[in-house]
């Protein structure tokens, strides 16, 4: 016997459901990403940048089913995500970083844009939940930014990219033994 799906009257848009269903799908894959780039630097030798991408990565996930829990309270459905497209290969450490800063910019760009449309329709109530993502966004920008100045203000050569490497759990205050 199949079970119907229970429909409640709800004041969220279906046009907002399918902006925060876009943003699971954008936080999924930055899980994904985040977790294929801590395998690339825990292969490559970069123990603590593995590790941060692994805890970071952990976040995002966080970040996906915080948007998921939301979706389905407020009376949605949020659709699991196909993950796809994700980059396994990496030409260098700082490639990985880079690529982490724009994705981060990408993902602001995103929660930006549901709030902007969630104050033209009148939805405080999924402005006032973004408004959570609006402040993390900033961290994780700056976050990002740093990780990547590294790069600029330690350099590359000699040991540069093991300086780096070390450098990068003390962004996030050390978690995890750096040693």
């Amino acid at each position: 016997m199949e079970r119907q799906q229970v429909t409640a009257k709800r004041s969220l848009t279906k046009a907002t459901e399918d902006l925060l269903n876009r943003q699971i799908m954008m936080e999924g894959s930055s899980s994904a990403s985040y977790l294929s780039m801590a395998s690339w630097c825990e292969m490559t030798g970069y123990e603590n940048s593995a590790k941060f991408l692994y805890l970071h990565s952990d976040e995002e996930r966080q970040h996906m089913l915080k948007i998921f829990h939301y979706v389905n309270e407020a009376g949605g459905h949020s659709i699991q995500p196909e993950i796809k497209d994700i980059k396994h290969h990496y030409s260098s450490l700082r490639e990985v970083f880079e690529t982490i800063l724009d994705h981060e910019i990408a993902v602001t760009n995103s929660i930006n844009e549901i709030v902007n449309h969630c104050y033209e329709i009148k939805d405080f109530t999924t402005m006032n939940f973004l408004n959570w993502f609006v402040e993390e966004q900033r961290e994780e920008e700056t976050l990002a930014r740093r990780a990547v100045e590294l790069f600029d203000l330690i350099g590359e050569d000699g040991v540069g990219l093991w300086t780096i490497d070390k450098e990068i759990l003390n962004l996030i205050g050390g978690e995890g033994d750096a040693e």
